[in-house]
């Protein structure tokens, strides 16, 4: 029944114009802002503990702010995607260095791509997947399953596969065997059992390792992509330099890890309000932090 009720409202927002869609969502992101108070704690601690004393206090009220405005805008895109097509993402995308990429591509070698929860992620997995090469990726199931298709259809509808979470890396692992691309999300809270300790903004962090360790077994380049925008109308996706794991000893591992990590950092300091500050992303290591 909620689903049902979501799709009619899904459908009366899809009649409006973009304009007025992305207004009723910023507003409702406004609004989330002004009741989230434990959320808010977290960017807060998130951000003093990432830049320290770099940022005055109102840029991080912005950066605050803005993490709802840019969730928001996420999952508007999300609902566009079940219906845009490639000519409309290519009117909205310029890809920066694709020389790169076509490159590798020409080569037959599926790449692993890894990228964050940073500026609009669903238009640029849906940019890469339908402009570029098709990937393979990994979500994550509603705790209502009814929405799953939902999400499902936004990102299939671009070329996109889709394993959920629970037993993806046989997917994954799969779509590299048969020399096609993936995409990873590297940014999330990690551990011992799945990652490396690296420097993240100054912080022993732990971060996956599995995009290395992927790499070296497939003989697949890493290569960092990350979307950007100024007006959230005309989008940047930029492809960072291929990381290459030639051996799988582990300070192979931790150097190749390393650099994605440097990657990530660079893009957040770069564009700092893009990131998604509102997780827990050193809960493993300095849950003290959020307390």
């Amino acid at each position: 029944m909620v689903y049902r009720l979501f799709l009619l409202l899904d459908s009366f927002l899809m009649m409006l114009p973009h304009s007025w869609r992305t207004k009723i969502f910023t507003s409702l992101s406004s609004l989330t802002h002004i009741l989230a108070f434990s959320r808010n704690r977290i960017i807060q601690a998130n951000l003093k503990f990432a830049f320290g004393d770099e940022l005055n206090s109102a840029q991080k009220k912005e950066i605050e702010e803005y993490c709802y405005q840019n969730l928001a805008l996420n999952f508007l895109q999300v609902m566009e995607n079940r219906r845009n097509n490639a000519e409309d993402l290519r009117a909205q995308v310029t890809f920066k260095n694709r020389e790169t990429v076509d490159a590798l591509l020409s080569e037959n070698r599926g790449i692993i791509f890894v990228s964050a929860h940073f500026g609009n992620w669903e238009l640029g997995g849906a940019a890469l997947s339908s402009l570029i090469t098709p990937v393979s990726s990994i979500y994550k199931e509603f705790s209502n399953s009814s929405f799953d298709p939902y999400l499902l259809q936004a990102r299939t509808n671009h070329r996109m596969k889709l394993a959920e979470k629970n037993g993806a890396l046989k997917h994954i692992a799969k779509a590299l065997r048969g020399g096609r691309s993936i995409l990873l999300m590297i940014d999330q809270a990690s551990n011992e059992r799945a990652g490396v300790k690296v420097d993240f903004f100054g912080h022993e962090t732990y971060h996956t390792s599995t995009p290395a360790q992927l790499a070296h077994k497939f003989n697949a380049p890493i290569v960092g992509v990350y979307i950007v925008s100024t007006d959230e109308q005309h989008y940047t996706i930029t492809f960072e330099t291929p990381i290459e794991v030639k051996s799988n000893d582990e300070l192979a591992i931790l150097e190749a890890t390393q650099a994605q990590a440097n990657d990530v950092e660079k893009v957040i300091r770069t564009h700092p309000k893009l990131w998604f500050w509102c997780h827990k992303r050193w809960k493993g290591e300095f849950k003290n932090i959020y307390h």
